[in-house]
């Protein structure tokens, strides 16, 4: 039943007082015999199963139902085993629900049945991924443990007391009582299962052949039931968070069952040959027991479970091991080597990457072992597979030699270019994402002298050919700000006198600048003249005393490459001499002079009023006339009543002068501009006026006023 758009909220509510009401009236139906009764409790008990199976339990729901369960009671047996094989929580399961299933069980008068009481352990197993407290379990040990000797619940037991085990459990007297027991119920699969799981844990000690007998698999009891307490989990924290938090200080022991295809590559965490004095990661199970066994803990036998176990991982990063490093290095090695001499398929290595960049993403870096892994994995992998996964986990490559990155780099762009822009896209993507975790390197690093940081221009300078390159191939908005996120991702790099202090600048290649400055996108415009005032503070701060270096030669020759980019589009936007090439520096934007020539003619043969220099400024830009006169417009909105007359069309120096002399708005030229920058900010295009006031000297002066 599904609640409708306008009274959800209601109809929730009253599924909520509905459940109250049935479980109310199987509280009191169990009071009363069955022959006492005036109407039969089988409706209510089918309303009660439908509902949980519908939406769940809620705690206290599953509290008043566990109470009804677990007392001895008038209510039939296939009622109440109704009602446990439809008690799906809707949240985590408490440890008072737990304790009251685990008391219930045994012999007595007062005790549930032993089929009930078997019931009970399933729900347990179905559940324990849900159990608020799993340490709960490990107290209840001794209990569920001395229970084994009752055949009718042993299946559950075994399988229950195997999801519980650690190594604290596991003592000879356990040992010596499972293997007598094993022996008088002529090896019992569930007993041999929960003795396999010792033996993990000491296989020293657990000798004999009752251990290689037919064992059971401890297999989830139903799958189906199983997806469906998914389903309601997944709906009720859709609704609802409730607040839950995965403990990531306990070895995931669950890893084995739930990985499937792929990841079931890799082993889960298990420490065998351990000693009695030592410690095991699968003992831990919070973060004060883990902070105070660190220096105790044994590694693991497969520590190649790093890649797939957070705890582990935590282990490996606090307390580095060179051998174990090792070990996982020739792990991977090892599944690399198969696939190249043709001893299994190529697919593994896509199949190890789900896992593989999981781990980089937790760790945020790529050790050198997975460098090698990929300095391998590229020269077999197809550039298309997978290929985002590839790239953002390549995206945490650490700052390194340039030589030694260069070499990968052009592994992976054989990889990935295939003579198309969306190769070229996400390569460029990549670039991005890798000078943007450089960058939260550097700010986390104390003393940058620690790392090679030369190798950033180097990298940008690489990078400049390939986003030149897309100008050409895919020059497509959308491709534009691809580009202006990498200069972008540039320009933030070179922000602080910090980083400054230790790598040179390297600036955008001119003619990319122009293609992007003529973009029939202000967006891209503002963005572009957004960097270009960041690269400007950049400039300013190496010549200045808040750098304690000195301007390099390649960086001297690039200063008046990028004083020639500000100069013509200042003179373009700002001064009314688009594409000039009299004043210092300026380079007419490249635009060779019979071009200008061709443009100059045309537009005079258009309308003598315009000129080619101003028509790249502020009122007649393709991009900025409507924002310019858009604010004027504004303005004589504000003064309609004080003004006779409104201005016709683009604004110019002269027609302002004339608009005052006609009873309009009184505004200077300069206020004119001013506002208009003003007005640009205030509609989300500061890059604009950020480089104008970053760049000429009146407007500089006005803002310190």
């Amino acid at each position: 039943m599904e609640p409708s758009s306008s009274g959800g909220d209601d109809l929730d509510l009253n599924l909520d007082l509905d459940l109250d009401t049935l479980i109310g009236d199987l509280e009191t139906a169990s009071n009363v015999p069955a022959k006492r009764r005036k109407t039969g409790i089988k409706p209510t008990v089918e309303r009660t199963t439908e509902l949980l199976y519908g939406r769940g339990g809620l705690p206290d729901e599953l509290a008043r139902l566990v109470d009804l369960l677990t007392t001895r009671n008038h209510l039939d047996q296939a009622s109440l085993g109704a009602i446990v094989r439809n008690l799906y929580p809707s949240a985590k399961v408490s440890d008072e629900l737990v304790l009251r299933f685990v008391g219930a069980l045994g012999h007595g008068q007062l005790k549930p049945s032993l089929p009930l009481q078997a019931l009970f352990l399933r729900w347990l197993v179905m559940v324990y991924h849900l159990l608020q407290n799993p340490a709960i379990l490990s107290q209840a040990y001794a209990v569920l443990f001395n229970l084994l000797d009752t055949a009718a619940i042993r299946p559950q037991l075994c399988h229950l007391l195997a999801l519980a085990t650690r190594r604290k459990h596991v003592r000879p007297f356990r040992i010596q009582a499972l293997l007598s027991l094993s022996r008088q119920t002529g090896g019992d699969p569930n007993l041999t299962g929960l003795l396999r799981v010792f033996k993990n844990y000491y296989p020293e000690i657990i000798v004999g052949d009752l251990t290689k007998g037919r064992a059971a698999s401890f297999k989830h009891p139903d799958p189906q039931w199983r997806a469906k307490l998914d389903e309601i989990q997944q709906q009720r924290s859709e609704r609802q968070d409730d607040g839950a938090t995965r403990n990531g200080f306990a070895v995931n022991h669950a890893l084995g069952r739930q990985l499937k295809g792929t990841k079931a590559l890799f082993p889960t965490v298990h420490t065998l040959h351990a000693q009695e004095s030592s410690v095991t990661l699968e003992e831990i199970d919070n973060a004060e027991s883990f902070v105070k066994n660190l220096e105790k803990i044994e590694l693991p036998t497969q520590l190649v479970a790093v890649l797939a176990d957070p705890l582990l991982q935590k282990f490996l990063l606090l307390r580095p091991d060179a051998e174990g490093s090792s070990r996982i290095r020739n792990w991977l090695m090892a599944c690399l080597g198969d696939v190249a001499s043709g001893d299994a398929d190529s697919d593994i290595f896509l199949d190890m990457l789900d896992v593989i960049h999981d781990y980089a993403v937790a760790t945020k870096t790529l050790s050198p072992l997975l460098l090698t892994f990929f300095a391998q994995f590229l020269g077999v992998w197809n550039g298309s597979d997978k290929r985002d996964m590839v790239l953002e986990a390549l995206s945490y490559i650490p700052v390194m030699e340039f030589q030694e990155l260069h070499k990968m780099l052009q592994m992976l762009e054989q990889s990935v270019l295939d003579n198309t822009p969306a190769s070229q896209v996400s390569l460029l993507r990549f670039y991005t994402l890798l000078l943007r975790r450089w960058t939260i390197a550097m700010e986390e690093t104390e003393s940058l002298d620690a790392l090679p940081v030369a190798t950033v221009p180097n990298l940008i300078d690489y990078i400049n050919q390939l986003a030149l390159t897309l100008t050409q191939t895919s020059p497509a908005v959308s491709t534009c700000l691809d580009i202006l996120d990498l200069y972008e991702a540039a320009a933030t790099l070179y922000s602080k006198p910090k980083r400054l202090e230790h790598m040179e600048i390297t600036i955008p290649p001119p003619l990319l600048v122009y293609l992007l400055y003529f973009s029939p996108s202000l967006a891209v415009v503002s963005r572009l003249c957004g960097i270009l005032a960041t690269y400007k503070r950049a400039w300013e701060a190496v010549m200045s005393s808040a750098v304690p270096r000195q301007l390099t030669r390649r960086e001297r020759d690039q200063i008046n490459v990028f004083n020639g980019f500000l100069m013509d589009l200042c003179n373009c936007l700002w001064r009314g001499r688009a594409f000039s090439t009299t004043d210092v520096n300026a380079q007419g934007c490249r635009l060779p002079q019979s071009i200008q020539t061709a443009l100059g003619s045309y537009m005079s043969a258009a309308d003598p009023e315009f000129s080619l220099g101003t028509a790249f400024g502020l009122s007649h830009s393709p991009l900025l006339c409507l924002q310019s006169i858009s604010y004027v417009r504004g303005l004589e909105d504000a003064e309609m009543e004080a003004i006779r007359a409104r201005h016709g069309g683009p604004v110019t120096q002269a027609s302002l002068g004339q608009l005052a002399v006609r009873g309009g708005l009184k505004l200077s030229w300069q206020e004119y501009r001013s506002g208009v920058l003003a007005y640009l900010e205030a509609k989300g295009f500061p890059g604009v006026p950020e480089l104008m006031y970053n760049t000429m000297k009146n407007l500089m002066r006005a803002r310190r006023q």
